[in-house]
Protein backbone atom coordinates (compact mmCIF):
# COMPACT_ATOMS: atom_id res chain seq x y z
CA UNK A 1 0.00 0.00 0.00
CA UNK A 2 1.50 3.27 -1.11
CA UNK A 3 0.67 6.97 -1.33
CA UNK A 4 -2.20 9.11 -2.55
CA UNK A 5 -0.11 12.00 -3.91
CA UNK A 6 1.97 11.58 -7.07
CA UNK A 7 5.25 12.78 -5.57
CA UNK A 8 5.08 10.50 -2.55
CA UNK A 9 4.05 7.58 -4.76
CA UNK A 10 7.07 8.14 -7.01
CA UNK A 11 9.39 8.24 -4.01
CA UNK A 12 8.06 4.82 -2.96
CA UNK A 13 8.98 3.19 -6.28
CA UNK A 14 12.64 2.70 -5.32
CA UNK A 15 11.58 0.38 -2.52
CA UNK A 16 9.22 -1.37 -4.93
CA UNK A 17 12.08 -1.87 -7.42
CA UNK A 18 14.19 -3.35 -4.62
CA UNK A 19 11.44 -5.86 -3.76
CA UNK A 20 10.98 -6.84 -7.42
CA UNK A 21 14.70 -7.58 -7.64
CA UNK A 22 14.76 -9.36 -4.28
CA UNK A 23 11.76 -11.58 -5.05
CA UNK A 24 11.95 -12.45 -8.77
CA UNK A 25 8.69 -13.78 -10.16
CA UNK A 26 6.62 -12.34 -7.30
CA UNK A 27 3.00 -11.51 -8.08
CA UNK A 28 2.21 -7.99 -6.89
CA UNK A 29 -0.94 -6.29 -5.70
CA UNK A 30 -0.51 -2.53 -5.33
CA UNK A 31 -2.92 -0.14 -3.65
CA UNK A 32 -2.64 3.62 -4.20
CA UNK A 33 -4.82 6.69 -4.40
CA UNK A 34 -6.73 7.13 -7.67
CA UNK A 35 -4.52 9.98 -8.90
CA UNK A 36 -1.24 8.15 -8.30
CA UNK A 37 -2.37 4.61 -9.16
CA UNK A 38 -1.70 4.87 -12.95
CA UNK A 39 2.01 5.27 -12.18
CA UNK A 40 2.11 1.56 -11.36
CA UNK A 41 0.41 0.15 -14.47
CA UNK A 42 3.69 -0.99 -16.02
CA UNK A 43 5.25 -2.54 -12.92
CA UNK A 44 6.78 -6.00 -13.66
CA UNK A 45 4.81 -8.78 -12.01
CA UNK A 46 1.74 -6.62 -11.39
CA UNK A 47 -1.27 -8.85 -10.81
CA UNK A 48 -3.71 -6.31 -9.46
CA UNK A 49 -3.80 -2.53 -9.09
CA UNK A 50 -6.32 -1.13 -6.61
CA UNK A 51 -7.14 2.58 -6.84
CA UNK A 52 -8.44 3.42 -3.38
CA UNK A 53 -10.77 6.43 -3.29
CA UNK A 54 -11.53 7.97 0.08
CA UNK A 55 -15.12 7.66 1.31
CA UNK A 56 -17.02 9.23 4.16
CA UNK A 57 -16.63 7.64 7.58
CA UNK A 58 -13.47 5.84 6.37
CA UNK A 59 -15.57 3.32 4.43
CA UNK A 60 -12.80 3.04 1.84
CA UNK A 61 -10.89 0.87 4.33
CA UNK A 62 -13.83 -1.53 4.46
CA UNK A 63 -13.86 -1.61 0.65
CA UNK A 64 -10.18 -2.49 0.63
CA UNK A 65 -10.60 -5.09 3.37
CA UNK A 66 -13.18 -6.93 1.30
CA UNK A 67 -10.75 -7.13 -1.61
CA UNK A 68 -7.60 -8.21 0.23
CA UNK A 69 -8.75 -10.07 3.35
CA UNK A 70 -9.47 -13.44 1.63
CA UNK A 71 -5.83 -13.76 0.51
CA UNK A 72 -2.98 -15.22 2.57
CA UNK A 73 -0.12 -12.89 1.74
CA UNK A 74 3.57 -13.76 1.72
CA UNK A 75 4.51 -10.14 2.38
CA UNK A 76 2.48 -7.04 3.21
CA UNK A 77 4.20 -3.67 2.85
CA UNK A 78 2.17 -0.71 4.10
CA UNK A 79 3.69 2.74 3.62
CA UNK A 80 0.66 4.49 5.11
CA UNK A 81 0.86 2.75 8.48
CA UNK A 82 -2.77 1.68 8.47
CA UNK A 83 -4.36 -0.60 11.06
CA UNK A 84 -5.79 -2.78 8.28
CA UNK A 85 -2.40 -4.28 7.49
CA UNK A 86 -2.13 -5.73 10.99
CA UNK A 87 -5.40 -7.59 10.43
CA UNK A 88 -4.41 -9.36 7.21
CA UNK A 89 -3.11 -12.90 7.14
CA UNK A 90 0.56 -12.49 6.21
CA UNK A 91 3.77 -14.48 6.58
CA UNK A 92 5.76 -11.24 6.82
CA UNK A 93 4.77 -7.60 7.10
CA UNK A 94 6.55 -4.25 7.03
CA UNK A 95 4.46 -1.32 8.18
CA UNK A 96 5.67 2.27 8.06
CA UNK A 97 5.70 4.12 11.35
CA UNK A 98 6.14 7.81 11.96
CA UNK A 99 9.32 8.98 10.23
CA UNK A 100 11.91 11.52 11.25
CA UNK A 101 10.48 14.94 10.36
CA UNK A 102 13.88 16.11 9.10
CA UNK A 103 14.91 13.02 7.13
CA UNK A 104 14.44 12.50 3.41
CA UNK A 105 11.53 10.23 2.51
CA UNK A 106 13.85 7.86 0.65
CA UNK A 107 15.93 7.29 3.79
CA UNK A 108 12.79 6.71 5.84
CA UNK A 109 11.60 4.10 3.34
CA UNK A 110 14.98 2.36 3.18
CA UNK A 111 14.91 1.76 6.95
CA UNK A 112 11.75 -0.31 6.56
CA UNK A 113 13.97 -3.12 5.19
CA UNK A 114 17.23 -1.97 6.81
CA UNK A 115 18.74 -1.23 3.40
CA UNK A 116 22.32 0.01 3.45
CA UNK A 117 21.90 1.60 0.00
CA UNK A 118 18.79 3.81 -0.27
CA UNK A 119 16.85 2.75 -3.38
CA UNK A 120 16.42 5.39 -6.08
CA UNK A 121 12.90 5.82 -7.49
CA UNK A 122 12.10 4.14 -10.78
CA UNK A 123 9.16 4.18 -13.19
CA UNK A 124 8.10 1.57 -15.75
CA UNK A 125 6.50 3.08 -18.88
CA UNK A 126 5.21 0.42 -21.26
CA UNK A 127 6.09 0.17 -24.95
CA UNK A 128 2.84 1.96 -25.81
CA UNK A 129 3.80 4.86 -23.55
CA UNK A 130 7.29 5.04 -25.05
CA UNK A 131 5.90 5.06 -28.60
CA UNK A 132 3.40 7.81 -27.74
CA UNK A 133 6.20 9.89 -26.23
CA UNK A 134 8.37 9.48 -29.31
CA UNK A 135 5.62 11.01 -31.46
CA UNK A 136 5.28 14.00 -29.14
CA UNK A 137 9.02 14.54 -28.65
CA UNK A 138 10.71 13.28 -31.83
CA UNK A 139 14.46 12.89 -32.06
CA UNK A 140 16.33 16.08 -32.72
CA UNK A 141 18.03 18.85 -30.77
CA UNK A 142 18.32 18.58 -26.98
CA UNK A 143 15.26 19.29 -24.86
CA UNK A 144 15.00 21.44 -21.74
CA UNK A 145 11.91 20.40 -19.77
CA UNK A 146 10.19 22.96 -17.56
CA UNK A 147 7.30 22.34 -15.16
CA UNK A 148 6.06 25.75 -13.98
CA UNK A 149 3.11 24.61 -11.83
CA UNK A 150 2.73 23.10 -8.37
CA UNK A 151 -0.14 21.97 -6.17
CA UNK A 152 -0.45 25.41 -4.55
CA UNK A 153 0.53 28.93 -5.50
CA UNK A 154 3.09 29.53 -2.75
CA UNK A 155 5.39 26.84 -4.23
CA UNK A 156 5.32 28.27 -7.76
CA UNK A 157 8.26 30.24 -9.12
CA UNK A 158 6.91 32.96 -11.39
CA UNK A 159 6.32 31.98 -15.04
CA UNK A 160 8.30 35.00 -16.21
CA UNK A 161 11.34 33.73 -14.34
CA UNK A 162 11.00 30.31 -15.94
CA UNK A 163 10.91 32.10 -19.31
CA UNK A 164 14.10 33.94 -18.42
CA UNK A 165 15.98 30.83 -17.30
CA UNK A 166 14.89 29.01 -20.48
CA UNK A 167 16.17 31.89 -22.60
CA UNK A 168 19.51 31.98 -20.78
CA UNK A 169 20.18 28.23 -20.88
CA UNK A 170 19.29 27.87 -24.56
CA UNK A 171 21.01 31.04 -25.83
CA UNK A 172 23.96 30.85 -28.23
CA UNK A 173 27.02 29.60 -26.34
CA UNK A 174 24.98 28.48 -23.30
CA UNK A 175 24.84 24.98 -21.80
CA UNK A 176 21.84 23.94 -23.93
CA UNK A 177 22.31 26.29 -26.87
CA UNK A 178 19.50 25.94 -29.40
CA UNK A 179 17.62 23.36 -27.33
CA UNK A 180 13.91 22.84 -27.65
CA UNK A 181 11.90 23.81 -24.56
CA UNK A 182 9.18 21.43 -23.40
CA UNK A 183 6.55 22.81 -21.03
CA UNK A 184 4.73 20.24 -18.90
CA UNK A 185 1.71 20.67 -16.64
CA UNK A 186 -1.75 19.23 -16.12
CA UNK A 187 -4.52 20.48 -18.41
CA UNK A 188 -6.10 22.60 -15.67
CA UNK A 189 -2.75 24.35 -15.07
CA UNK A 190 -2.47 25.81 -18.58
CA UNK A 191 -3.17 29.39 -17.46
CA UNK A 192 -0.17 29.27 -15.14
CA UNK A 193 2.08 28.18 -18.02
CA UNK A 194 0.82 30.54 -20.74
CA UNK A 195 3.36 33.35 -20.06
CA UNK A 196 6.17 30.82 -20.38
CA UNK A 197 4.77 29.28 -23.55
CA UNK A 198 4.37 32.71 -25.12
CA UNK A 199 8.03 33.54 -24.47
CA UNK A 200 9.46 30.46 -26.21
CA UNK A 201 10.18 30.75 -29.96
CA UNK A 202 7.60 28.71 -31.84
CA UNK A 203 10.18 26.61 -33.68
CA UNK A 204 11.66 25.42 -30.37
CA UNK A 205 8.47 25.20 -28.29
CA UNK A 206 7.03 21.82 -27.24
CA UNK A 207 3.64 22.33 -25.63
CA UNK A 208 3.14 19.15 -23.59
CA UNK A 209 0.47 20.44 -21.23
CA UNK A 210 -2.07 17.68 -20.64
CA UNK A 211 -0.15 15.51 -23.10
CA UNK A 212 -1.21 12.14 -21.71
CA UNK A 213 -1.52 9.87 -18.72
CA UNK A 214 1.16 9.67 -16.05
CA UNK A 215 3.28 6.98 -17.70
CA UNK A 216 3.15 8.78 -21.05
CA UNK A 217 4.37 11.89 -19.24
CA UNK A 218 7.11 9.80 -17.60
CA UNK A 219 8.16 8.57 -21.04
CA UNK A 220 8.13 12.17 -22.33
CA UNK A 221 10.37 13.25 -19.48
CA UNK A 222 12.70 10.37 -20.30
CA UNK A 223 13.31 11.94 -23.71
CA UNK A 224 14.50 15.27 -22.25
CA UNK A 225 18.02 16.32 -21.31
CA UNK A 226 17.46 18.58 -18.30
CA UNK A 227 14.44 19.24 -16.09
CA UNK A 228 13.77 22.40 -14.08
CA UNK A 229 10.59 22.72 -12.07
CA UNK A 230 8.90 23.49 -8.79
CA UNK A 231 8.64 20.92 -6.00
CA UNK A 232 5.97 18.69 -7.56
CA UNK A 233 5.11 15.21 -8.72
CA UNK A 234 6.60 16.01 -12.14
CA UNK A 235 9.92 16.85 -10.49
CA UNK A 236 10.06 13.44 -8.80
CA UNK A 237 8.97 11.71 -12.01
CA UNK A 238 11.80 13.34 -13.95
CA UNK A 239 14.38 12.19 -11.41
CA UNK A 240 12.89 8.69 -11.39
CA UNK A 241 13.33 8.55 -15.18
CA UNK A 242 17.04 9.33 -14.78
CA UNK A 243 16.74 12.87 -16.16
CA UNK A 244 19.11 15.47 -14.65
CA UNK A 245 16.66 17.25 -12.38
CA UNK A 246 16.77 20.64 -10.67
CA UNK A 247 13.94 21.18 -8.18
CA UNK A 248 13.03 24.66 -6.98
CA UNK A 249 12.08 24.98 -3.31
CA UNK A 250 10.66 27.58 -0.97
CA UNK A 251 7.79 26.72 1.39
CA UNK A 252 8.50 22.99 1.33
CA UNK A 253 11.34 21.18 3.12
CA UNK A 254 14.26 20.44 0.81
CA UNK A 255 15.74 17.91 3.23
CA UNK A 256 12.65 15.71 3.00
CA UNK A 257 11.46 16.20 -0.58
CA UNK A 258 14.47 17.14 -2.73
CA UNK A 259 14.63 15.15 -5.99
CA UNK A 260 16.59 11.94 -5.46
CA UNK A 261 19.23 10.52 -7.75
CA UNK A 262 22.87 10.83 -8.82
CA UNK A 263 21.99 13.71 -11.15
CA UNK A 264 19.42 15.51 -9.03
CA UNK A 265 19.79 18.82 -7.24
CA UNK A 266 17.73 21.48 -5.50
CA UNK A 267 17.85 25.27 -5.43
CA UNK A 268 15.93 27.02 -2.71
CA UNK A 269 15.02 30.46 -1.45
CA UNK A 270 17.39 32.14 1.03
CA UNK A 271 14.49 31.96 3.49
CA UNK A 272 14.01 28.61 5.17
CA UNK A 273 10.88 26.53 4.93
CA UNK A 274 10.01 27.53 8.49
CA UNK A 275 10.54 31.24 7.82
CA UNK A 276 8.25 31.17 4.81
CA UNK A 277 5.50 29.39 6.70
CA UNK A 278 5.72 32.12 9.32
CA UNK A 279 4.87 34.77 6.71
CA UNK A 280 2.04 36.97 8.06
CA UNK A 281 -1.29 35.85 6.64
CA UNK A 282 0.20 32.66 5.25
CA UNK A 283 -2.51 30.28 4.05
CA UNK A 284 -1.92 27.82 1.18
CA UNK A 285 -5.29 28.38 -0.45
CA UNK A 286 -4.83 32.14 -0.81
CA UNK A 287 -1.14 33.02 -0.39
CA UNK A 288 0.69 34.23 -3.50
CA UNK A 289 4.09 32.84 -4.46
CA UNK A 290 6.66 32.63 -1.67
CA UNK A 291 9.46 31.91 -4.15
CA UNK A 292 10.58 35.44 -5.04
CA UNK A 293 13.73 35.16 -2.94
CA UNK A 294 15.00 32.56 -5.43
CA UNK A 295 16.47 34.66 -8.24
CA UNK A 296 17.05 33.73 -11.86
CA UNK A 297 20.79 34.09 -11.26
CA UNK A 298 20.62 31.54 -8.43
CA UNK A 299 18.71 29.03 -10.56
CA UNK A 300 21.02 29.56 -13.51
CA UNK A 301 24.08 28.89 -11.33
CA UNK A 302 22.50 25.70 -9.94
CA UNK A 303 21.50 24.53 -13.44
CA UNK A 304 24.99 25.12 -14.85
CA UNK A 305 26.54 23.29 -11.90
CA UNK A 306 24.21 20.33 -12.45
CA UNK A 307 24.96 20.34 -16.19
CA UNK A 308 28.69 20.16 -15.45
CA UNK A 309 28.04 17.04 -13.39
CA UNK A 310 26.07 15.59 -16.29
CA UNK A 311 28.99 16.19 -18.64
CA UNK A 312 31.47 14.70 -16.17
CA UNK A 313 29.32 11.60 -15.67
CA UNK A 314 29.22 11.07 -19.43
CA UNK A 315 32.98 11.41 -19.94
Amino acid sequence: MTATRIGDAVLSTGLLAHLIERYPGARLTITAGPIAAPLFQGVPGLERLIALSKRRHARHWLDLWRQVAPIHWDLVVDLKGSALSWLLRARHRRIMGKGDDGEHKILQLSRLFALAQPPSPKLWPTLDHLMAAEKLVPAGSPVLAIAPAANWRGKQWRAGRFAEIAARLTAEGAALAGARVAVLAASHERAQAEPLLAAIPEDRRLDLIGAGDLLTVAALLGRTNLFIGNDSGLMHMAAAMGVPTLGLFGPSPTGIYAPWGPLAAAARTPESFEELWATPGMYPATTDTLMDGLTVDMVEAAAIDLWRKVRLSAS
